[in-house]
């Protein structure tokens, strides 16, 4: 098919192309695997007329349009000899001629990979938004975990206080018992003592008393 002017392409598709630049040169090198040794595309990058013969000399004939396929018959100095899907064979330069698909052939892959990459991002981030929230999840319930037993502690520390002053007021009770104790266990053995020392005083006498008392009756 041969035409004047090539139409331009779409906004969304130059947006596309100009995205996903490193998937362009990523599917450059399989698409040309494909193809047949044959098989030539149009450089995207213009409109190219084409001759009757392979010089300058040739008269032109028409154009093709930038990323139309064509089959390579032949090679003459600077010319290439193709034919159009039209059916008729025509002579273009070389230069303009490229091994790989133009960006409008390879637009629909492109845009099928760039529908799975978006597709698995969405995967990844459901995924990760799911670990998260499990993360999340035990998160609050080790930190709910913490604050129990974090207040266990403190009732803890407050009864093990309360029982260390507890324990301090009996045992000052016990020492002044104690005390007391030893205080009126003193004054009972000075009573016994005294009572003692008074009897023995008092004793002798009372003996010597009544011994004088006898001898006198006598």
């Amino acid at each position: 098919m041969f035409l004047s002017r090539h139409a331009p392409f779409q906004p969304r598709i130059l947006g596309a192309c100009l995205l996903l630049g490193g998937l362009l040169g990523g599917a450059q090198p399989s698409l040309a695997e494909e193809t047949s040794g044959n098989q030539r595309w149009v450089s995207d990058s213009l409109n190219t007329y084409v001759r009757s013969g392979p010089t300058d000399g040739y008269r032109i004939v028409g154009t093709l349009v930038s990323g139309e396929k064509v089959e390579l018959l032949r090679t003459q100095g600077d010319y290439s000899q193709v034919r159009s899907a039209s059916g008729s064979s025509v002579w273009i330069p070389s230069r303009d001629l490229q091994s790989v698909p133009g960006q409008a052939e390879r637009l629909p892959q492109l845009e099928q990979k760039v529908a799975d990459l978006s597709a698995e991002l969405k995967g990844i981030d459901d995924a990760w938004k799911v670990r998260v929230q499990g993360m999340q999840e035990t998160l609050d319930s080790r930190k709910k975990l913490i604050d129990e037993l974090q207040a266990a502690r403190g009732a803890l520390d407050a009864e093990l206080t309360t029982s260390r002053s507890q324990l301090r007021d009996a045992q000052a009770q016990l020492g002044e018992e104690q005390q007391q104790a030893l205080m009126r266990y003193m004054a009972y053995g000075g009573s016994i003592a005294g009572a003692g020392l008074l009897l023995g005083l008092i004793l002798p006498t009372m003996l010597r008393v009544k011994r004088k008392r006898n001898d006198q009756w006598v």
